[in-house]
């Protein structure tokens, strides 16, 4: 649902908003750039927000409910990117239901891959109307049962006795232990606050280039456009994320690591 060769020409306008999240004032202008009626620049076909987002963040129920009603007062089917959905669940303490049909979501993409599973990814349509077309769509997309059933089958496993929201719990507890040790440490700091696994620090080039020699692996991020002040000329951004393999050593070897440089 997320890539760009599955939507038949469509293509994704990004709305903006503070803490990688859309604001219902900037959704509604950004729907109203594309009026029902035009033939020159397209139709909006729908709204899709990333939980938990690329930023680290975590949309609240009352946050999800402002975006939906949005769409609903425009006509416009809803889209959850759940790559993180576990993440996202364990963060705000809810179920499956409060983060989704309950919320006025109608199609929700839920990722396995980045909470244990290998390449395991499945769409849940609480609107069954919606999924009439699904099954040529995904024959265009070459994901036949019959090409993915021992991937699929991973999803036995995950849910049972709710093994998924155990294995995000994990990652976000990791998480949390990073966070307080980056606030700890006087050479770095967390680049903005997040809920879920992902941690954002900003670190000197010397303690970042120190703990990638000495085997620890994580990206350098973009720093936002609309803060360049962010980070200084001797300063690094970098995106850590923790997982359900990551261990308290691992984590309190990394922070060693950024101490010591």
């Amino acid at each position: 649902m997320r890539r760009a060769d599955f939507l038949s020409g469509m293509r994704m306008i990004p709305v903006e908003g503070p803490d990688g999240k859309m604001t219902p004032e900037a959704l509604a202008a950004r729907i109203a750039g594309f009026p029902q009626d035009s033939l020159h620049h397209g139709r909006a076909a729908a709204v899709t927000l990333t939980q938990a987002t690329e930023t680290g963040t975590v949309y609240t129920l009352d946050e999800i409910d402002a975006l939906t009603a949005i769409a609903r007062a425009n006509g416009l089917p809803v889209h959850m990117d759940g790559a993180r959905f576990g993440n996202a669940i364990t963060a705000l303490g809810v179920t499956p239901a409060e983060m989704t049909w309950k919320r006025g979501v109608d199609v929700l993409s839920f990722g396995g891959t980045k909470n244990g599973c290998w390449c395991a990814e499945a769409i849940v349509f609480f609107n069954k109307d919606l999924a009439k077309d699904f099954a040529f769509i995904r024959k265009r997309a070459a994901q036949l049962f019959s090409k993915t059933r021992f991937i699929s089958a991973q999803f036995e496993a995950y849910l049972q006795d709710d093994l998924w929201l155990e294995l995000a719990g994990h990652a976000n507890t990791m998480a949390n232990r990073l966070r307080t040790g980056i606030n700890e440490l006087n050479s770095a700091r967390q680049a903005w606050e997040t809920t879920s696994n992902e941690v954002f620090a900003i670190l000197p080039k010397a303690s970042a280039e120190a703990a990638r020699n000495a085997g620890a692996r994580f990206y350098d991020w973009p720093v936002p456009q609309k803060n360049p002040n962010l980070v200084a000329a001797d300063e690094v951004l970098i995106r850590l994320v923790t997982s359900f393999a990551t261990t308290e050593e691992d984590v309190d070897q990394f922070l060693s690591l950024c101490a010591s440089a």
